[in-house]
């Protein structure tokens, strides 16, 4: 529901500013508002769901998701739509990683935690692809109001099944709050999102750029400093410090940065160069779904066998190339010459490398930790698509 949603509000956006009169300086912020919040309390929400449990955290994210759709969805200003979506970053911040947690503590055994992490890569990846259809089709036959509002029969059936089949669990010992790593982390996480998106705008010499970016590292430093001294911080430095979980976090930034990008510029070169409807242009990225779907299965099956590197390896070769295909296409090329085999091998590659990175970032974390080392998979992707898309 997460990753539908990052995609199909791109669709709704054109027909929401005619609506409500969003201004053209304004529009981003349909954008920057969810990402904000999303984006600076991933980790915050990963440690709630640790202290609370990651059952409950993960009901409470489905139902203040929903009714942050909700009210999007009948927003009669563009304040009111704004708002929205931040209330839905803010929800989407408890639900996303609670969810990789659930999987990584309910699926032990490394073969069925490899299949568990299989589907959820099929689903993120072909998700975002399949929210350009759902969107295109709902703002072209209904109302760019439902892009919203379809996020709320998707939480009462995932709240319906979650309350019937997942087992609650949580961290044990001690559930104290690290109040000033809270803060750094989420004001340095906010400045450095906030800077990528100010670059995407103004450019990456604009002073509010710099200003951002600047203060962002310097809240970072002091939030490493924080977590090197307090009895019980809010992201253990020993759970980014493993050189195999560190090097998959930085793994999630890059899969983040060229996912990101590619459906944000080859959604444009569509539908502005090859004149392509919101629709079409959806429906021309299913092969990139059909490809991750397959391959994902693929890589399950492999990485119990062989381990990550050797599915990482030729992953990343095909990933770059297929980023390499695209960033030579033209007004000239054509959809099925061009665009479609970089599809078909960048999909393959993200695939080989999206399940073996999900697998060894949450490797050999205690149940303590789990939460709060899912959010940083999930915080590296968001940071590396604010990055990719600047």
């Amino acid at each position: 529901m997460v990753v539908l949603d990052s995609s199909i509000v791109n669709i709704a956006i054109p027909s929401a500013k005619l609506d409500l009169g969003i201004t053209d300086a304004n529009q981003q912020w349909v954008i920057t508002a969810y990402t904000l919040a999303f984006g600076s309390l991933l980790l915050l929400g990963g440690r709630i769901g640790d202290f609370m449990g990651r059952k409950k955290i993960f009901l409470v994210g489905l139902i203040g998701f929903a009714g942050a759709s909700a009210l999007g969805g009948i927003a009669s200003t563009q304040a009111l739509l704004f708002g929205a979506r931040a209330l839905q970053g803010v929800f989407a911040a408890l639900l996303a990683p609670a969810a990789l947690a659930i999987i990584s503590v309910t699926f032990t055994v490394p073969a069925e935690r490899a299949k568990a992490f299989g589907v959820m890569g099929a689903i993120s990846g072909g998700g975002a692809a399949i929210g350009l259809i759902v969107g295109g089709t709902l703002t072209e036959f209904f109302s760019w109001r439902w892009c919203l509002g379809v996020n709320v029969p998707i939480a009462v059936v995932a709240f319906i099944l979650a309350t019937r089949f997942v087992h609650e669990s949580k961290a044990e010992g001690n559930r104290t709050y690290d109040v000033p790593g809270v803060i750094t982390a989420t004001a340095g996480l906010f400045s450095l999102t906030y800077g990528f998106n100010q670059a995407a705008t103004s450019g990456w010499s604009d002073g509010h750029t710099l200003g951002f970016l600047a203060a962002a590292v310097v809240l970072l430093v002091v939030f490493v400093v924080i977590e090197s001294k307090v009895a019980n911080p809010l992201m253990p430095l020993r759970v980014i410090t493993d050189r195999n979980r560190g090097g998959s976090y930085l793994g999630s930034l890059v899969v983040g940065a060229g996912l990101f990008s590619m459906f944000l510029f080859l959604g444009l070169y569509l539908q502005v160069i090859l004149g392509y409807s919101p629709l079409k242009s959806g429906f021309a990225f299913l092969p990139f779904t059909a490809g991750i779907i397959v391959f994902a299965g693929i890589a399950s099956q492999l990485l119990p066998k062989f381990g990550p590197k050797p599915l990482m390896i030729p992953g990343l070769i095909a990933a770059g190339l297929g980023l390499l295909f695209l960033s030579n296409i033209t007004p000239e090329t054509s959809y099925a010459g061009h665009v479609l085999p970089a599809l078909l091998i960048m999909s393959s590659g993200m695939a080989l490398v999206f399940i073996p990175l999900t697998t060894t970032s949450l490797h050999g974390v205690s149940n303590h930790d789990t939460g709060v080392a899912s959010a940083m998979v999930n915080t590296s992707q968001q940071i590396g698509g604010s990055l990719g898309t600047a």
